[in-house]
Parts: C-alpha cells; sequence; structure tokens
C-alpha cells in the first residue's frame, strides 16, 4: 500500500511538471525542443492519411448502405462479434412484391405473366447487390477499418508517449538552467542525460511506426483496385440481367401488348360512347395510323392545306423516325432521319400534323415522328 501510495504521489508530480511546462510554452515563457523536420513531415503526412481514410471508409459505408438504422444495426452486431442476419436488398424485396401482385391479378393474364418475368429479374439484380456489398465490405471496408482502429491508435498512443518524453527533456533543460549549486547542476545533469535518452528512443520508435504509413497506402491501393473490380463486375452484371429483360419482354410483346392494348382501347371507347381511333400502324405496315373522320373532315373544309397558315409559336422541330409514303396528295411523304417542321392547326385529329419541308407541305403520322424541344 505505501508502494502505490508514493507512486501516486511521483505520477502525480510528473503530471504536475509537464503540465507547468505545456503552459508556460504556450504562454511564451518556456523554450520548446523541436522536434526534426523529417519527423514532422512523417506526422503531418500521418494525420493526413487518417483525416481522409476516415472520410472515405464513412462514405463508402454511406454509399454500400445509404440507410443510417441499419448501419447502427450492423456497427452494433460488430462490437458486440455476433454476425449480422442476412438482409434483403430492396431490389429483391421488389420483384417479390411484384411476383405476389402476379398471383392476385392472375399469372396467366399479360400483366400478371409480365410482372412474374419482371420480379425474378429484380431478385437477381438484388442478389448481385448483396454479393457486391459482401464483397466491398471485405476487401475495402476492413482495410480501412483496421487501420483506424489499429495502426492508428498504436501511432497515436505512441506519438503521446514522445510528447511526454519531450516535455520531461524540456523540463530537465528548465531545471539546469536554474540550478546555482553545483551538486544541483551535477543532479541536473544526469536527469537531462536520462531525459535525452528517453527522447531519443522514443523518437526513433515514432519515426519508424510513422514510416510504415508508406505500407498502408500500398496496401490500401491493392484494396481500391479491389474495389473498382467488384464495382465494375456488379455494373456489368446487372446491365447483362437488364438486357436478358429487355430480350425476354421484347420477344413477349409481339402476344402480349398489342391484345393487352386492343382490349383496354375497346372498353374506353365503350364506356365512352365515342367512335374509338385506329390504333397506328408500325413500319412495315400497309398504312400508317388514320382516323377515318380525319381524311374527310379536311377534304370538306374549304380551306386547302397549302393556304393553311402556322402559328408563329406553334411551329416546332420533328425527327423522321421511319420511311412513309403518302398515300394521297394531302399527305408528306418522309425520310427516316431526316428533320422537317411540323405543327396542328384547330379541329385537327390529335394522331396528325401539318409537316413542312422547304416548298412542300402535308398531313404526317404523329406516330413517325419524335418532337424535339
Amino acid at each position: 500500500m505505501d508502494f502505490n501510495v508514493k507512486k501516486l504521489a511521483s505520477d502525480a508530480g510528473v503530471f504536475f511538471t509537464r503540465a507547468v511546462q505545456y503552459t508556460e510554452e504556450k504562454l511564451g515563457q518556456a523554450e520548446k525542443t523541436e522536434l526534426d523536420a523529417h519527423l514532422e513531415n512523417l506526422i503531418a503526412r500521418a494525420d493526413c492519411t487518417k483525416n481522409w481514410t476516415e472520410k472515405i471508409f464513412r462514405q463508402t459505408e454511406v454509399l454500400l448502405q445509404p440507410n443510417p438504422s441499419a448501419r447502427i444495426e450492423e456497427f452494433v452486431y460488430e462490437k458486440l462479434d455476433k454476425k449480422l442476419p442476412s438482409r434483403t436488398t430492396n431490389a429483391e424485396l421488389l420483384g417479390q412484391h411484384m411476383q405476389d401482385a402476379a398471383k392476385e391479378f392472375g399469372p396467366g393474364t399479360p400483366y400478371g405473366s409480365t410482372l412474374i418475368t419482371v420480379g425474378e429479374y429484380q431478385k437477381r439484380l438484388g442478389g448481385a447487390e448483396r454479393e457486391f456489398l459482401h464483397t466491398s465490405a471485405i476487401n475495402f471496408l476492413t482495410p480501412l477499418r483496421n487501420f483506424l482502429e489499429g495502426d492508428w491508435k498504436t501511432i497515436s498512443k505512441e506519438r503521446r508517449l514522445l510528447e511526454n518524453r519531450r516535455l520531461d527533456l524540456d523540463v530537465c533543460k528548465a531545471r539546469l538552467k536554474k540550478a546555482k549549486l553545483a551538486e544541483a547542476k551535477a543532479a541536473a545533469e544526469h536527469e537531462l542525460r536520462l531525459a535525452q535518452t528517453e527522447f531519443d528512443r522514443q523518437a526513433e520508435v515514432t519515426r519508424l511506426l510513422l514510416e510504415g504509413i508508406s505500407s498502408t497506402h500500398v496496401n490500401h491501393l491493392r484494396c481500391l483496385h479491389e474495389f473498382v473490380e467488384a464495382q465494375a463486375a456488379y455494373y456489368a452484371q446487372c446491365h447483362k440481367h437488364v438486357q436478358d429483360l429487355q430480350k425476354e419482354m421484347s420477344s413477349a410483346n409481339g402476344d402480349t401488348f398489342p391484345n393487352a392494348f386492343a382490349v383496354s382501347a375497346s372498353t374506353s371507347g365503350v364506356s365512352s360512347g365515342s367512335t374509338p381511333h385506329s390504333t397506328a400502324t408500325l413500319p412495315g405496315a400497309s398504312s400508317p395510323s388514320r382516323p377515318p373522320n380525319a381524311s374527310n373532315a379536311l377534304e370538306s373544309s374549304t380551306l386547302k392545306i397549302e393556304e393553311v397558315k402556322p402559328p408563329a409559336t406553334g411551329t416546332r422541330k420533328a425527327k423522321v423516325l421511319y420511311d412513309y409514303d403518302a398515300a394521297d396528295t394531302s399527305e408528306l411523304s418522309l425520310l427516316a432521319d431526316e428533320l422537317i417542321t411540323v405543327y396542328t392547326v384547330p379541329g385537327m385529329d390529335p394522331d396528325w400534323l401539318i409537316g413542312e419541308r422547304g416548298n412542300q407541305k402535308g398531313k404526317v403520322p404523329v406516330t413517325y415522328l419524335e418532337l424535339l424541344s
């Protein structure tokens, strides 16, 4: 017990003298031993590495898991050294909802069968995402975390010891200056030599640790390459899944979409009590979409098309998507990829526009055009 009290008193005395020395240095009342330039540069480089590694680590966590609650849950499981339960990704959840909806709507209906197909591919996208998150966490986040929670803590501890050794050294220097008697000077010189030895030893230990930052950069560079490779593989896999989905949907569109749209249009026309418009024919068909009453309405008009003047603010540029041969003199033939000027006139059917190309003018079907802003 007596030894502990003495040690406590000694430690308290050392802490007090260090505090006095530190305060006097801040007030400019005491000299401070400066570290050599090389060590100062190593310390600055280490601080820079720590700060940016921490920012990159935090932002990567946000990228991989945008949900703050989920990140907190992962942190708690990690601190408790427990395995985190497998979490369903948003894409997988969406896919499951689509497939559940298809069961309600009827898997044999066009909409239901398409929901099943899209839902399956959403699940595949979610699986690719989970694999990417797992790979990135192991190959990129873990090394960054190990540096921040392992190597950096060791470096910080040795730097604090170095600062204490420097304060002890400066305290001994101050005592030597204040010593008047030869006996006091001899004791102060002995203490100074011991303090200088401890300081030099600690400076060397700290320098070796700080020089290891270069190895840390090399390791993090390798991890960065692995992260980019995982990211590239993930996006390539997603691109392939979406392309496969597009092909599968395109192959089914010929049977599914026209029938579904025809039923929808017929139902809409009966419910409204009006005559439904004819559906637009695609390129390669015998004729484009043209409502039955549109031609008669224009032909019965006392105005000729050539005499129609478009409003100044109503004209727009349009790009022709497909070749089109005019059915009569009231229409304008089109060539794919050419640009024409289009506008509408009061009372004109919405499936048609007036097109102009130089001195030529005539009706053009909207389905063959891409309107430009």
